[in-house]
């Protein structure tokens, strides 16, 4: 069900996602009633409305409103919170303003431990790739295109400079030969699984070339919905998926507490 303020959304409210598609979101993963990296999840919302609306989010009424959906869950799954405003269309958007409301929706977790993913690189980069928006056509359009092709997903690699950015819906890491974990310094989305692993210090920031990628010992992708997953495959560059540093990376990532809201 996606409910706004805890009542069922309309037709009529939702349509302005439907047709106009301006909006954003973030997405955590509920375990028992618990989040990890809550904060970084409402201080995503809340900045990326300032930029996306122009106006504030009221954070007490948007953590109660996180709070009733999660209230009694004993269960893990994905929670999804879209900001958007069901009076904006093509017509008025920029002229009026704006009201944004959170739509909270959510989704079952996989079963079972993740397989290792098989990407390719493709050159792209996502329009304001710091906001997590609704914008998700391309990205998407693009893992289609892999998928078809015999790949899980797809890696970006910067269409002017060539260096690895980032994956549709994912951050991505590396493990450098000597076992440093090695972050991609390019325009990205700053994913709250990234952020919460970096806090744990010892990784290096860096651009990555294309190039560069056979040279890596281990890849890992990351997003809140899927922890910290190994990469088996890049192009046709063969990583092993049991690299001891992506196993404590995980481990790492495991013992983070969860907060409840």
């Amino acid at each position: 069900m996606a409910t706004i303020h805890g009542i069922e959304a309309t037709a009529a409210q939702l349509s302005a996602l439907a047709l106009t598609g301006y909006g954003h979101f973030t997405s955590m993963h509920v375990e028992e009633g618990a989040v990890r990296g809550l904060d970084l999840h409402i201080e995503r919302l809340i900045g990326n409305a300032r930029v996306v609306f122009d106006a504030d989010l009221d954070r007490d009424a948007l953590v109660a409103d996180i709070r009733a959906a999660i209230a009694g869950s004993s269960v893990s799954y994905t929670l999804r919170v879209t900001v958007f405003d069901p009076a904006i269309n093509l017509g008025n958007l920029g002229t009026v303003t704006a009201r944004p409301v959170p739509l909270i929706t959510t989704r079952p977790s996989g079963a079972g431990p993740l397989q290792p993913l098989r990407v390719r690189t493709v050159a792209f980069q996502r329009d304001t790739p710091e906001i997590k928006h609704v914008g998700l056509f391309s990205p998407l359009h693009l893992r289609f295109a892999a998928r078809r092709a015999g790949f899980d997903d797809v890696l970006f690699t910067d269409p002017t400079s060539t260096n690895v950015s980032e994956g549709s819906t994912w951050n991505i890491g590396f493990v450098t030969a000597d076992g440093t974990v090695l972050w991609p310094d390019a325009p990205v989305l700053p994913g709250v699984t990234m952020t919460l692993l970096q806090a744990a210090g010892g990784h290096v920031l860096r651009s990555v070339a294309a190039t560069q990628i056979g040279e890596m010992r281990a890849a890992f992708a990351t997003n809140a919905s899927i922890g910290v997953r190994p990469i088996s495959m890049i192009d046709d560059h063969g990583f092993d998926p049991d690299d001891p540093v992506i196993s404590e990376l995980q481990r790492i990532y495991a013992a983070i507490p969860a907060h409840g809201v």
